[in-house]
């Protein structure tokens, strides 16, 4: 069972807590993860890029030359795609990158990335994060006291404006609700703080 060490807001010991292994502890599935990520990034394309083709490019009915007779090369219409202002060949339209994962991988997947962090000791747990107003400059000393590095997420039980807003302006901080967490943003940050109640909300969603 994996143990990790329990700070305040001041970046002092407090406690220890103990993980459970189903969910912390368990053999980082790589695969699982990578499917998760590479779903997320094509679910966040919008997919409305779109360009004309011949046959909406306006112009170019007339046929510009006779087809024979001129010693240039044929031609139907102004409006092809090697003349200006013609048509797009084989240029992208609107389509959708969707893709679904499997729940069961996606719940693999979380557990994986949860436990990679904790067993490369870049899971923090904090005791508590209470601001009394929206304060960018108290979010940043909680920040700076727990000495993380330039990438943090912060898992909180449930959604608190607050916090939500005194972090979104700073470079590297990103935000998180327990029941809302993905591989991605796991991943992509070089700490996760967990709050000592989303950890109980962790291991009850993903038990």
């Amino acid at each position: 069972m994996p143990n990790v060490s329990v700070f305040d807001m001041s970046g002092n010991k407090v406690s220890d807590i103990d993980l459970a292994d189903s969910i912390f502890g368990i053999e980082p599935n790589v695969h699982a993860m990578h499917l998760c990520v590479v779903a997320y990034l094509a679910n966040q394309r919008q997919g409305t890029q779109s360009t004309l083709t011949r046959s909406e490019v306006s112009g170019g009915g007339k046929k510009p030359w006779k087809q024979k007779g001129t010693g240039r090369a044929r031609q139907g219409s102004t409006r092809a795609p090697q003349w200006y202002h013609g048509g797009i060949s084989h240029g992208p339209k609107p389509r959708l990158y969707h893709k679904d994962i499997n729940k069961k991988v996606r719940r693999l997947a979380i557990k994986s990335a949860l436990s990679a962090k904790v067993a490369d000791n870049e899971l923090i747990v904090l005791d508590s994060l209470t601001l009394d107003t929206i304060k960018t400059k108290e979010m940043l000393k909680v920040v700076n006291a727990l000495e993380t590095g330039k990438k943090v997420l912060f898992v909180l039980p449930e959604k608190n404006e607050i916090i939500y807003r005194s972090a979104r302006n700073i470079a590297g901080v990103k935000t998180t609700i327990a029941d809302t967490i993905n591989v991605y943003d796991l991943l992509n940050c070089d700490t996760v703080v967990v709050l000592k109640d989303a950890v109980s909300k962790i291991e009850e969603v993903y038990a």
